[in-house]
């Protein structure tokens, strides 16, 4: 069986994916710390599909540390691709959508704008996932992600943040949700565990993706985004975003496998 490999050399982790010579949909997605061997995880992963280096019809390299990485891999003639090439790609095949604002959700966030096989870088933030683990680390005693997600998920939000259901007990205006925030960590009880801090710290995080996410989608004319990269798959991000369409009517879409996205559209990369 022949098969297109995308590889997405992040600065906190390594994001490998396997598809089909004919098919968007990967056979296999893998996920090492960054720094890991890579060469070690390429056979594993070939392995695990059943596959050997001749079944490899292509094999792709994107993000921070490709370059370093491409002279690694003997026995292979990877190739680079741009990192927002494989970040537009990879989204929209994922999604099934011709156009959207593409919110690409790592260890800080990009925001590009893809349309087709055209794309365009339009801005970033340093809010993501290294943002989280720092908050984390202070304020809930761990910068482990496998850690943070479990804990912020039993937190209590209200030992945290002020909504608006605090400060409007009786008559809710219009154009407000009971469930906003107010101020992040603007009402931290005297008791807040680890775990309210922690998940203070990801509806932070979140809400800042979501509402840059917002205003990127209005100034493209667009009203469609796709939530790629690890924060995507979050349990939060799904209620944050349901939250933000019932206010402002963008459609946020998280695909199945978004945090290998860049992966799969690195391997998607026409070279």
């Amino acid at each position: 069986m022949s098969v297109r490999i995308g590889i997405d050399l992040g600065s906190s982790a390594i994001k490998l994916a396997i598809l089909p010579e004919t098919s968007s949909t990967p056979l296999l997605c893998l996920r090492r710390k960054a720094g890991g061997n890579l060469p070690t995880l390429l056979g594993e992963a070939l392995g695990s599909c059943g596959c050997t280096k001749k079944d490899v019809s292509k094999l792709v390299l994107t993000g921070a540390g490709a370059t370093g990485a491409k002279h690694s891999l003997i026995g292979f003639s990877p190739v680079l691709e741009d990192e927002f090439a494989a970040i537009a790609h990879g989204a929209l095949a994922l999604s099934g959508q011709e156009r959207a604002v593409v919110v690409s959700m790592g260890t800080g966030t990009a925001f590009v704008l893809a349309e087709g096989r055209s794309f365009r870088h339009l801005c970033g933030t340093g809010v993501g996932g290294g943002t989280l683990i720092g908050l984390c680390q202070g304020l809930a005693g761990t910068g482990e992600f496998e850690k943070i997600v479990p804990l912020s998920v039993s937190g209590d939000l209200g030992k945290v943040d002020l909504t608006v259901r605090d400060i409007f007990r009786e008559k809710m205006p219009p154009t407000l949700d009971p469930d906003m925030t107010l101020t992040n960590f603007g009402h931290v009880a005297a008791d807040a565990t680890p775990a309210d801090q922690a998940a203070g710290a990801v509806n932070l995080v979140l809400q800042v993706i979501g509402t840059m996410t917002l205003l990127t989608c209005r100034g493209c004319d667009t009203s469609t985004a796709v939530l790629v990269g690890s924060l995507a798959e979050l349990p939060q991000t799904e209620t944050q975003c349901q939250l933000f369409e019932r206010l402002y009517g963008i459609r946020y879409i998280i695909p199945k496998n978004a945090a290998f996205s860049t992966a799969v559209g690195a391997a998607l990369c026409e070279k």
